[in-house]
This record gives structure tokens, sequence and C-alpha cells, in this order.
């Protein structure tokens, strides 16, 4: 029997679909302006008996294909703590929403923290800030990271950063500097939603934007403790969700 998992992100979509051993296969993609049609082409001619749909758009998924559904917070807290079992804390920072979640050591939540009604400080901000800095994501992160010194950015609303970065570049700072400040204020706002919860180690950093390699470093220095980055950190969600479709 094979069981399936699906995350309809609002950036990505992510697959995963697990055997009785948990044997893993997973895929990654764009969500695209038609994201149905993009779940419709991942599941082409994959096999599995059961599929349970998490994300933003699992409820869609649910009226069309998915057998049933579980929060993000529910598929998180099963995803991060199947795969590092020491887990105590998750951080997403996905496209559009930032999430905390504690768990006890039996991986029940206990708490959990959720921004999804602002794109502040979620790859979608970063997205914007890279194209108004002329760069790719990736790139942004890694020449921050390397920036002799941060420029500091005043707003996270997305339509007023990327105006006052449009006003640095115009006074002549150089990028990689306003990049930094980008990336630590950011930090900033992340560190506070993950004390508000409570910091307890292990700490597992999910979603697209733990890929980002100033972000990784910026959070490790800020909160004294080191992060655990999945190996595919953006399928955590649909692996959470596999699970329960075996459990089921």
């Amino acid at each position: 029997m094979k069981f399936a998992g699906i995350d309809v992100g609002s950036r990505t979509i992510a697959l995963v679909i697990l055997n009785e051993n948990d044997d893993m296969s997973y895929t990654v993609t764009d969500t695209g302006h038609q994201p149905l049609n993009r779940c419709m082409e991942l599941l082409d001619g994959k096999i599995f008996n059961r599929l349970i749909a998490t994300g933003y758009g699992r409820h869609i998924a649910h009226a069309e294909f998915a057998d049933d559904i579980i929060t993000e917070i529910k598929a998180f807290a099963l995803g991060a703590k199947a795969l590092h079992p020491s887990c105590r804390t998750i951080l997403d920072i996905g496209g559009q929403d930032t999430k905390v979640i504690s768990v006890d050591t039996g991986g029940r939540v206990k708490d959990f923290e959720m921004n999804d009604r602002c794109a502040a400080g979620t790859g979608k901000f970063l997205e914007i800030m890279a194209k108004a800095l002329s760069y790719g994501v990736k790139e942004m992160g890694e020449s921050a990271l390397g920036a002799p010194k941060s420029v500091k950015i005043n707003s996270m609303c997305t339509v007023f950063a990327e105006s006052e970065v449009t006003s640095l570049i115009a006074k002549g700072e150089e990028r990689e500097n306003i990049a930094l400040g980008i990336h630590q204020s950011i930090c900033e706002r992340t560190a506070s939603m993950l004390n508000r919860v409570g910091i307890v180690k292990d700490v597992v950093f999910a979603g697209g934007v733990a890929k980002n390699v100033c972000m990784q470093e910026l959070l490790k220095r800020k909160l004294g403790v080191e992060l655990i980055i999945p190996k595919e950190p953006q399928i955590v969600g649909a692996f959470g969700a596999a699970l329960y479709a075996k459990q089921g």
C-alpha cells in the first residue's frame, strides 16, 4: 500500500508518497496561477491508496481529489517530528506565511503562532525585495551574508519596504548592505514569534526560506541555538500529511 500527502502552498506544491516501510518519493513544483491544474499534473500516473491534503489550498484539493485534510500546524508537527525525533520547536517560513510550533516529547502540539495575514518576512517578501535590488532570491541571501554592514529597514510592510529600498538605492547605499538589513528585519520579526511561543531545543527550520543561507546564519546567532534544516525543507508539511494518511 502507498500513502500520499500534498501540501498546496501559495508558492509551491509538494507531493510526498510513502510505502508501508516509509520509503519516500517526493516532488516539489511551483504553484502557478492554476493550483488545481498543477496538482493534477503532479498526481498524474501516481498510484496510492489514500491521499491527505494540507496547506492553504487544502479545501480545494479535498473538494476535487483528496480523501481528507489536516491543518498545516498538525502536518508540520507530524512531519518534523518524524524526520527529526529530537524536535521540540518548528519554524516554517513559507511563501506567504510564517509558523512557529511548539511540540512535546511525544510530538503533540503544545502551542503555535501563525502569521498568515501579511506577507512580511515570508518568501514572497524576499522575492519582491530581491527584484527591487536586481538579485535572484538565492543570490541576495549569499550577497547579504557577505555584506560589510547593515542598512536598517524600518518597514516590514511589503509595499512600504519596497519603496524604502528604492529610496536607499537612490541615496547610493550598496545593495548588499540593504539586503543584509532586509534579512535582519525578518530575523527580528521571526525571533519575536519564536520567543512568544517559547524556544525549546531542538529547533527545526522548514519551508522555502530555510534554504536561505543568510537567514540560517542570522537566526542561529540571534537565537543562540543550532538549527536543524531538513534535507528538503519544503516537503515537511506534505510528509506529515502522508504520515497522517498512513495512520488513517
